[in-house]
């Protein structure tokens, strides 16, 4: 058994490869022994406030260096590190901080404001630790980052020690009701993200099999999506824990361009995206320079909570052919439950997966879907996963299950099993639409419609209909300068779907608003399209 924790595995890569780079920002750059000594500052300024085993601090920071320097303080020390969406208003930050017990949260100056409104509704949070971003001077309630992380101090560890069993908390929205607090034991975390890495530890030699896998730096990362949200988190702190090294944008906006410039200036390896709404901005700068950008250094392009079009990769493709395309079918609960991985020679299809080691797909009654048959099963991930949620037992056993005496995660995503074992996603079971007792999974709906020319994404919600209990609407962006023909976008999707399964409403909108995760808030758009449709007839 292994017993691994994050802080342990940081430690080593500082002793291994002090030298080598471990966070770019810009202009910035911060060695491993840098971002060691900065961390054990923080660490031991943290020790002195008071804080006690397993305490929570919450991160509420754009993506810089300090969110993951200060990641890797919290987990010296043994407390838990809990995400911010910086999108949140008042009552869900409120509802957040106090839900994960958070007793101190690490901020970024530009929300000092928002945060002297509600120091009062979060009484549990005792330490406020400002990050200067240029925006203002550090409130008198709150710490500078930096007195903290300056602080002169050797190794820190606290005196309750570390464990495998310390926890990494991780919110994530979903797609409805309040966020849910997803429980990671870090030796699970540590286990099911090296899985699959490039550099792998033997499980079987402890934190010697780590040595002897760091014996030089590993590869270079750039999250295009936010730290917060699990898809940058995760694949930073796997590629950190091999001794790699994460890039970040100083800017607040996604920017292809600047994103293209530090894939060159770096040498970037690996770029995390989540979907078209990043995937299309790059090679719509690609396109608009070709030959500007020498990407030879990237040798993969992962994204991660949201697929992306087969008409996006083979446009990437054509300006870097040697490229992997990887589709990694995960969520804050269950990592890898499936991938599809794409080349120039070959594009998988979207929403076609092969199915992770621990992953099946489940009937009702618990009988795996037989391959080639057409029924419609639930995705279940046994193996290494999350505790459940934190504070809410009704929630955890809706998810985490026991099925033939094993523990699964069962999440909700339904699919299909092609004969030769492909599988099919078709969207979550929460936002599925009942028309006319036919199921409508969403994703399977948006798919087709963002392959419709001068789409540039799309939703697919389910309205009222006194005749069919629900019927389809797709909420349509389109492209710049692009008009979008209801009628033939309509047929578009019957040519390649069941006719119950094109929309009866085409709402064409200014932006589908996606989260800095690239998320989609259904109720809102449901609740923006009932309105819409009360006056318009369907299609």
């Amino acid at each position: 058994m292994t017993d691994w924790n994050y802080a342990d595995l940081f430690e080593i890569v500082a002793d291994q490869i002090p030298t080598a780079p471990a966070l770019i920002h810009g202009e910035r750059r911060q060695t491993w022994a840098e971002t060691e000594a900065r961390a054990n500052g923080l660490a031991a300024s943290l020790l002195a406030a008071g804080v006690a085993q397993q305490d929570k601090i919450a991160h509420y920071l754009y993506n810089c260096p300090e969110y993951m320097e200060s990641t890797v303080a919290l987990l010296k020390v043994g407390l838990v590190p809990v995400n911010t969406n910086y999108r949140y208003g008042d009552d869900e930050l409120a509802y957040l901080w106090e839900n994960a017990d958070a007793v101190g949260v690490i901020f970024h100056g530009t929300f000092a404001e928002r945060i002297e409104r509600l120091r009062g509704r979060v009484k549990g949070v005792r330490t406020w630790i400002w990050v200067d971003d240029g925006t203002g001077p550090c409130p008198e309630w709150a710490v500078p980052y930096e007195s903290m992380a300056g602080a002169t101090t050797g190794r820190v560890a606290a005196p309750w020690g570390r464990s495998g069993d310390d926890l990494y908390l991780l919110y994530t929205g979903g797609t409805t009701g309040m966020p849910k607090g997803v429980m990671w034991r870090q030796d699970d975390l540590v286990g099911r993200l090296n899985a699959a890495s490039p550099v792998r530890f033997d499980e079987s030699k402890g934190l010697q099999g780590v040595r002897d896998a760091l014996r030089s730096p590993g590869p270079s990362l750039l999250p295009a999506c936010p730290l917060m949200h699990g898809t940058g988190a995760f694949t930073s702190l796997n590629v950190l824990s091999t001794g790699g090294s994460v890039v970040t944008l100083p800017g607040r906006h996604f920017d292809p361009v600047a994103l293209l410039d530090a894939v060159v200036r770096e040498h970037v390896n690996v770029i995390v995206i989540v979907g078209d709404a990043f995937a299309k901005p790059i090679l719509a700068a690609l396109d608009a320079s070709p030959g500007r950008w020498d990407l030879s250094s990237v040798f993969a392009m992962i994204s991660s909570g949201v697929m992306w079009s087969e008409e996006v990769k083979e446009g990437l493709f054509r300006h870097h052919p040697t490229f992997l395309a990887v589709d990694a079918f995960s969520s804050s609960e269950a990592i890898g439950m499936g991938t599809s991985v794409s080349s120039g020679a070959e594009t998988a299809h979207t929403a076609e997966f092969r199915l992770g080691d621990d992953a099946r797909v489940l009937l009702e009654d618990g009988r795996d879907v037989t391959p080639g048959s057409g029924e419609v099963g639930v995705l279940a991930l046994g193996g290494r996963n999350p505790l459940g949620y934190y504070k809410d037992e009704t929630k955890t056993a809706g998810t985490f299950r026991v099925i033939g005496g094993r523990h699964y995660v069962v999440p909700g995503d339904f699919a299909t099993v092609d004969s030769d074992g492909a599988v099919h996603l078709l969207g979550r079971g929460s936002v599925c639409i009942n028309t006319g007792g036919e199921k409508v999974y969403p994703e399977e709906v948006e798919e087709a419609v963002k392959l419709f020319p001068g789409v540039a994404d799309a939703a697919v919600v389910g309205l009222p209909d006194e005749r069919w209990g629900e019927t389809v609407c797709a909420v349509v962006e389109p492209a710049d300068g692009a008009r979008i023909d209801e009628h033939a976008l309509v047929a578009d999707v019957k040519a390649k779907l069941a006719n119950y399964k094109a929309p009866r409403y085409v709402h064409v909108v200014a932006s589908i608003a996606r989260s800095p995760s690239g998320k989609l808030d259904y109720g809102r758009l449901r609740s923006e399209a009932m309105d819409w449709a009360a006056g318009r007839a369907a299609l």
